[in-house]
């Protein structure tokens, strides 16, 4: 039944590729396969994906935490492109008896308009009118990439970030710390994600098996 709902989504990506046009991305990604999830893309310029692609870093969480239990989209979330290009993003849900078998995601390039409407701010301005403020970022951006060692790497560097620390500089305790903080983002849902967290960390995948198992433990206390 998946493969039927997910073969008539698959149109419905090229069309609404179309019929939105170049600035908005459509990909549908089918849930069996997290590792190479996208079967579907059009417009896939704007985040630089290619069919085969992983999911995303919020996909991921959205599977750990079970949110799309309780929703069938989410609207308007930010999303970064590959070349770090800010991108509006949404997520449709797509279920079969309450578990997810897929996504259609919609990624918006509003730069152009933000050009636009910054030209038009500008005048204001020079009218003696102050232009809005920028709203803070309340949410971690989506990040794209074609591979699980892009998704694993871009979690290493933000959570090691987070640290204020690079990776040789990090205690046994910290690493622990690190990989308790990937877990519930989803990224070891991963096949292959162990490899590359280790490899970004400098040790063993089987430390990291460990820390992954004391943190495992701690979420179940």
């Amino acid at each position: 039944m998946a493969d039927g709902i997910l073969d008539q989504f698959s149109r419905l990506t090229t069309f609404l590729g179309l019929a939105l046009g170049p600035d908005y991305e459509v990909a549908l990604h089918d849930l069996t396969d997290k590792h190479c999830s996208i079967i579907a893309i059009a417009n896939s310029h704007v985040s630089g994906r290619t069919v085969g692609a992983p999911l995303t870093n919020v996909a991921l969480q959205i599977l750990k935490d079970g949110s799309y239990r309780h929703s069938d989209y989410l609207v308007h979330y930010p999303g970064l492109s590959r070349e770090g290009k800010p991108l509006r993003s949404s997520t449709f849900f797509l279920k079969e008896e309450g578990e997810l078998v897929g996504m259609l995601c919609i990624n918006f390039d509003d730069s152009r308009y933000r050009a636009v409407s910054q030209a038009v701010l500008q005048l204001c301005q020079a009218a003696g009118l102050e232009g809005p403020e920028e709203a803070p970022a309340s949410q971690i951006p989506e990040r794209f990439h074609n591979s699980i060692q892009g998704v694993a790497r871009e979690a290493v560097a933000q959570a090691l970030a987070g640290l204020g620390r690079e990776a040789g500089q990090l205690t046994p305790e910290q690493r622990q710390q690190l990989v308790s903080a990937l877990e519930p983002q989803g990224i070891f849902l991963l096949k292959g994600a162990v490899k590359e967290v280790a490899q970004a960390l400098g040790c063993s995948q089987a430390t990291v098996y460990r820390y992954l198992s004391q943190a495992r433990r701690e979420e179940e206390l």
